[in-house]
């Protein structure tokens, strides 16, 4: 079906024995060119779906890219099954293969953004025949201790503060406390993420706190980069699908590092670029002192940081249009190569 208004379409295809919802919209004729330039796949984390990226897919298509923008293993229209296995590296890795294989697409540019962009990571290493390029917005690398599994590690810390992901660990008590008030938790973590407001205020609140508890009350919508139409469409995704095949994302973080171990101190040759945020959480407080060093570790063929400042992780929506303007200069830069 088409979009009103936009030149989007809605696909549902069986993709590595789950129904998957995905979002296509085709290259806009560029006045004195023919070029084909490739397909760009845009990959969402939680509490994301595709249509985060609503202000970016017309821009992109705009400048001559076929893009596709799936929802996610687990959330939005996509199935998502109730086991934490399902979630893992190698489930994740064969949805975009397939969604490839599906598309009719050899290789692809990809930019994800937060488990979007360790998907797109695990892609590029485990596929680079697949992969023209990657572009990793805030996530630079999957937190890995090569000692001690994630959710060991996220578990003692949580047992000094409230932590989201230590929260999230066991069903089923988030999974009902958010599907029962998806729109006050949705609207509390927008602004959370975001550079407008400080997610460690939430390590203030002791161990057992619900997260919708935890996080403080927002401003009234509309903000400057959310309209209450947009929130809507978010409430509306979640209440339909619930919250269990996002959550699963972090309940698979151990076998994800288990899947990651035979990749370490592997490295890939697909050229990486990376877009953050200044008062990004993620790169603030989850990976380390040196998150680009970790990146290039992997990438060695890092070829470009930029930094958006005052925005948080809700950089497409929060930084719309100098995002945009990075990444068509990211993606011209690309295409010439």
């Amino acid at each position: 079906m088409t979009q009103p208004g936009f030149d989007w379409r809605h696909h549902y295809a069986m993709i590595n024995n789950i129904q998957m919802h995905y979002v296509e919209q085709v290259p806009t004729p560029v006045a004195g060119s023919t070029a084909d330039k490739g397909t760009v796949v845009f990959c969402h984390g939680f509490p994301m779906l595709w249509f985060s990226w609503h202000r970016q897919i017309p821009v992109v298509a705009g400048a001559g890219y076929r893009v596709i923008a799936p929802s996610m293993r687990g959330m939005g229209q996509s199935e998502a099954p109730e086991e934490p296995e399902a979630y893992g590296v190698d489930e994740i890795t064969a949805d975009l293969v397939g969604l490839l294989d599906h598309c009719g697409v050899d290789k692809a540019i990809f930019v994800g953004i937060d488990f979007g962009a360790f998907a797109i990571q695990d892609l590029a290493l485990r596929h680079p025949e697949r992969v023209q390029a990657i572009i990793c917005l805030e996530n630079p690398a999957a937190p890995h201790n090569p000692d001690k599994s994630p959710l060991t590690e996220y578990r003692e810390m949580g047992e000094q503060h409230f932590l989201h992901i230590e929260y999230f660990r066991e069903p089923p008590r988030a999974d009902i406390e958010l599907a029962a008030a998806p729109r006050e938790f949705l609207r509390k973590v927008m602004w959370i993420l975001s550079g407008a407001a400080n997610y460690f205020d939430v390590f203030k609140h002791p161990p057992g706190t619900s997260y919708i508890d935890a996080m403080p009350e927002p401003p009234p919508l509309p903000w400057p980069w959310l309209s209450e139409l947009e929130l809507e469409f978010f409430v509306s995704e979640y209440s339909q699908s619930g919250f269990t095949g996002g959550l699963n994302w972090y309940r698979a973080m151990d076998i994800k590092w288990r899947q990651r171990k035979p990749f370490e101190g592997v490295q890939s040759q697909v050229p990486a670029w990376f877009i953050g945020s200044e008062r990004d959480v993620d790169l603030e407080g989850f990976h380390g002192e040196d998150p680009i060093g970790l990146m290039r570790a992997i990438f060695p063929n890092l070829v470009d940081v930029k930094m958006i400042p005052k925005s948080g992780h809700m950089i497409a929506l929060e930084a719309t249009e100098e995002l945009n303007a990075v990444l068509l200069d990211y993606l011209a830069r690309i295409s010439a190569m």
